[in-house]
């Protein structure tokens, strides 16, 4: 069984948590986030918590009820605080700047990247090479993260590109020449 799906989600005040069927919605104080649930899990919600449990036994089942309690914990924690990420640029001349909604990179290649930014996720650059990301969303922070890193992975001589904040790059050492 699910040692994670068995605990149940505890729901702060100002979080309104509704079931429609095979979705579910929750409204906070920082906006609202909808998802539609495996059919494989039951969920319950009371009046202070949701507890999610699986119709039978099967492994598979389980596994989905663990997947679904963090999901769901993972919206109401969106909802109350929010998430962020840190991306950190690292490279001669490489800077980045958000006009509205349209982050803009410069990263080495003869063209700077505009990369519009997903419905819901906010950019601040602090010096120009820190950015970060805001959202109620956490597997659109990621996403989009993963997608912003992507225009220049960090590489493993010069540690050049773009890479999260807690991120460490191994380094290699260079080629020597032979005498």
């Amino acid at each position: 069984m699910s040692r994670i799906g068995k605990k149940p989600i505890e729901i702060p005040s100002g979080v309104k948590v509704s079931l429609n069927g095979d979705s579910i919605s929750v409204k906070g104080p920082k906006g609202e986030l909808n998802r539609n649930l495996p059919v494989a899990v039951t969920v319950a919600v009371e009046a202070d918590s949701i507890q999610v449990s699986p119709p039978e036994s099967v492994r598979r089942d389980t596994s989905l009820q663990g997947l679904t309690r963090t999901l769901i914990a993972n919206m109401i924690t969106g909802v109350t605080n929010g998430y962020e990420r840190v991306l950190e640029i690292n490279g001669v001349g490489y800077r980045a700047d958000v006009k509205g909604k349209i982050l803009n990179l410069a990263l080495g290649y003869s063209h700077p990247i505009e990369y519009p930014l997903p419905e819901g996720i906010t950019a601040e650059v602090e010096k120009q090479t820190k950015v970060t990301l805001k959202g109620i969303d956490k597997e659109l922070i990621g996403a989009t993260a993963a997608k912003i890193r992507s225009f220049r992975a960090p590489e493993p001589y010069k540690g050049k590109g773009i890479k999260y904040a807690e991120e460490r790059i191994l380094r290699k050492a260079g080629k020597t020449g032979k005498k």
